[in-house]
């Protein structure tokens, strides 16, 4: 990552990590070599839901012995010593973290729920390791060769170590949960809706820390997500088979009005997160984005919105926009189905798959992907086919109002409804942990409810 340059739109430039992704290849090869275990799953994952283990790995713990002057490669390749325990993490790529132990190999697995991975991969002796709801559980489903195969369920947690809840906090975990599910998400007067989630964030804070109650919140917004999302219901049912949930997410995005960025972007900060890399579409796309990242609890945002070229040089994330008339594609999002962050909903999860075999296996389900808009060979990406809402009388006399909409739009909205939300299938090679502005522009131009 470079950060030499005092451009807001180049501040971060992310780079392949071609030399890392080999090294950490060659450990996760020597691991699969060592465990039928490991290489079982890995198969079911590509064969039955479409993922790439790599893909699942939260850690690897590697003998020392394994490799000769493995810290030396590591340093070479990239990762910092962070920690105890000789821990490594790469700063500038997506890869697990390395553990060089003194001990027997084991490979860390992400899942959302270990007791629901549990019901899956049923063992003699096979019992989670933390109370239910606390923020680290660890499942060790197989032990051979020297190989231990461990689940883990993180929700804001870095550690390894077992986390040590009192029962207290246990139960404001399950109340903090179902209040953010339920919390107030109107169509009109966004600021009525942003006001009381600040409340419930706050309140969560105050009983769990910012990064469990940053886990939990986005545990509220994809179920919420999912009941508005086809896609992402088959899918979700096809990683529920391998006990797996959504721990292949890689990004959450939120759409917003002009008006309303400011507050979105002050629900997330609450929530832990920094600004990161600014997008701009282009003149004739109109819109930008701002990246979002919490890393101690593992979450990444796109948040976009309507903008012109002399806005993103600005702290338009933090200043606000002012009011325009017209709409690009963002805004007449917000217009139709409300802001992303209330009444909406998310615009889209974009999860890490294998990119052939997800596309090809989502189609036999009955679920059909756009045409990719990023096809690199370290990064490829595509939308499933959106799903279409029904859209209010009252926002369509709005914008028709306006002058935002043409009175044929509005009549195809009112009978037709408009485009809502999507899944998006991502493959990333390399560790790249950047995204292509140039793809993002076109299939923004492709959800345009006026195109559609």
């Amino acid at each position: 990552m470079s950060t030499d340059t005092p451009s807001a739109l180049t501040a971060f430039t992310w780079e392949r990590q071609p030399t890392a992704s080999e090294l950490v290849g060659q450990l996760l090869g020597r691991f699969v070599a060592a465990s039928d275990d490991l290489a079982q799953f890995g198969k079911r994952l590509s064969g039955e839901t479409g993922n790439r283990l790599l893909d699942f790995v939260d850690a690897l713990f590697v003998p020392a012995n394994w490799f000769g002057n493995l810290t030396d490669r590591l340093a070479e390749t990239g990762f910092v010593e962070s920690g105890c325990n000789s821990q490594w993490t790469h700063p500038e790529g997506i890869f697990p973290t390395i553990v060089v132990s003194d001990a027997l190999g084991r490979v860390l697995l992400k899942v959302e729920d270990v007791e629901a991975f549990a019901n899956k991969y049923p063992a003699a002796n096979c019992k989670p390791l933390g109370k239910p709801r606390s923020a680290f559980r660890t499942l060790e489903f197989s032990s051979k060769n020297g190989i231990s195969l461990v689940a883990v369920e993180r929700h804001g947690w870095r550690g390894f170590e077992l986390s040590q809840e009192s029962n207290a906090e246990l139960a404001a975990v399950e109340k903090h949960l179902a209040a953010l599910c339920s919390r107030p998400r109107p169509l009109v007067d966004p600021n009525r809706g942003f006001d009381a989630t600040r409340e419930l964030i706050r309140a969560a804070i105050k009983d769990l820390g910012v990064d469990r109650t940053c886990d939990l919140f986005f545990s509220s917004e994809r179920i919420y997500w999912m009941s508005r999302n086809r896609a992402a219901r088959v899918q979700y049912e096809r990683q529920e088979k391998l006990g797996l949930g959504w721990a292949n997410h890689d990004h959450h995005t939120y759409r917003s009005s002009r008006a309303s960025f400011p507050r979105l972007i002050e629900m997330l900060e609450l929530l832990g997160f920094h600004c990161r890399e600014r997008f701009y579409a282009g003149i004739e796309a109109g819109w930008g984005a701002q990246v979002m990242e919490q890393s101690r609890a593992g979450f990444v945002v796109f948040a976009d919105v309507d903008m012109s070229p002399e806005e993103i040089t600005g702290d338009f994330a933090h200043l606000g926009l002012p009011p325009r008339t017209e709409l690009g594609t963002v805004g007449l999002w917000c217009q139709l189905h409300g802001e992303a962050f209330l009444a909406a909903g998310m615009h889209h999860l974009e999860c890490q798959f294998d990119f052939d075999a997800a596309c090809t296996q989502l189609a036999a389900s009955g679920v059909e992907s756009m045409a990719p808009f990023t096809n690199f060979p370290h990064l490829r990406q595509a939308f499933t086919k959106g799903e279409i809402w029904p859209v209010a009388g009252t926002q369509i006399d709005a914008a028709l109002a306006a002058g935002q909409i043409t009175s044929t739009q509005a009549d195809q909205f009112r009978r037709e409804g408009a485009l809502g939300s999507h899944l998006e299938i991502l493959e990333r090679n390399d560790g790249y942990k950047g995204f292509n502005q140039t793809g993002v522009s076109d299939i923004i131009a492709r959800t345009d409810p006026r195109k559609w």
